[in-house]
């Protein structure tokens, strides 16, 4: 008895020591994501100008980066505010942890090199080998063409600068050392061509982080074989509840009934020249999806994106579009 005691207490040890062993490694010696390539990218109107619609129509930047009025339906931009960051995500939004989104105008970025704004936004390691949190969906921006992402960075060198101070994000136990293991090095993919709507589509899908929203997450984390079937819970800021739609094919419960001249409408119509945002009383119903955005997609793009989407697996996940505060 006496030995099988010592062995279990000398097996508890080791695992003690193995893990306390990872602990260290995941701290001192990770992301690991090697050096920021050395860039000096071109500020050209045309780079900007595909900046500008990357950033504000495609992958959105501008939604999370900015101030939204949440007073108004879809919670539009507030102007004066583009860029300059300070948005909370935290537990309520099912995040393990505080991330605040960081000032994304010149006076937040100044001191980044084009080479760092580009790892950081690909791999999610800052200029100080920190790494963040995919709240920002780096993960995704890995996959982009380079020359989109060095598009963003010509951009947002060229809004105008806001002076904003941000807090720092934290992270929870065991997310602060787990977080050490999520950035990789970058994987960017060419842009497909618009001739192969679905490949095409799927890229536009990737750069938007489509799946982000419109799947169930755990701890901020997206479970994979749920993706694009929506169920995702979001606290508004009023205390209700929305959950995202399922964008899967099933005729049921998702889009498999719609037309494609349905779903580029349903974008477009938030472009038209003559709408305006309305007022959204306390406690009705509200979304987080910012269609004032995604509604300036070229009907294009808003095609592929629909015939990639259309090509998924059909998954029946009926949800729940609201519940109001208690």
């Amino acid at each position: 008895m006496k030995k099988l005691l010592k062995i279990t207490a000398y097996l508890l040890l080791l695992v003690l020591v193995i893990v306390g062993a990872l602990i260290v490694y995941a701290t001192t010696s990770l992301p690991n994501v090697g050096a920021a390539p050395s860039l000096n990218i071109s500020k050209s109107p045309e780079r900007i100008a595909r900046g500008n619609y990357l950033a504000n129509s495609v992958a959105s930047c501008m939604d999370c980066h900015s101030t939204r009025d949440w007073t108004k339906f879809s919670g539009p931009l507030v102007s004066g505010t583009l860029g300059k960051g300070g948005e909370k995500f935290d537990r309520k939004f099912g995040f393990p942890g505080e991330y605040y989104s960081r000032n994304i105008t010149p006076a937040g970025i100044s001191r980044y090199t084009d080479g760092e704004l580009y790892r950081v936004i690909t791999t999610g390691v800052t200029k100080e080998g920190r790494a963040m949190f995919p709240v920002m969906p780096y993960t995704h921006y890995a996959k982009m063409d380079i020359e989109d992402i060095y598009s963003i960075i010509a951009y947002l060198r060229s809004i105008t600068p806001i002076e904003n101070s941000v807090p720092e994000s934290v992270s929870d136990f065991p997310m602060n050392i787990i977080i050490n293991t999520i950035p990789k090095k970058a994987s960017p993919e060419k842009r497909p061509d618009a001739s192969n709507p679905i490949a095409y589509g799927a890229y536009l899908v990737n750069a938007a982080g489509c799946n982000e929203c419109h799947t169930k997450a755990k701890k901020g984390i997206i479970i994979k074989e749920l993706e694009y079937a929506g169920g995702r819970a979001f606290k508004m800021p009023d205390g209700s509840e929305i959950q995202s739609s399922n964008i899967t094919p099933d005729k049921k419960t998702g889009i498999g009934d719609w037309t494609k001249e349905m779903f580029v409408n349903r974008f477009r119509a938030y472009a038209d020249s003559g709408y305006v945002p309305h007022t959204v009383a306390n406690g009705a119903v509200n979304t987080i999806m910012p269609w004032t955005m995604y509604g300036t997609m070229t009907p294009t793009d808003l095609s592929a994106i629909y015939d990639y989407l259309q090509s998924l697996t059909p998954i029946s996940m009926a949800i729940t579009k609201h519940t109001p505060a208690k």
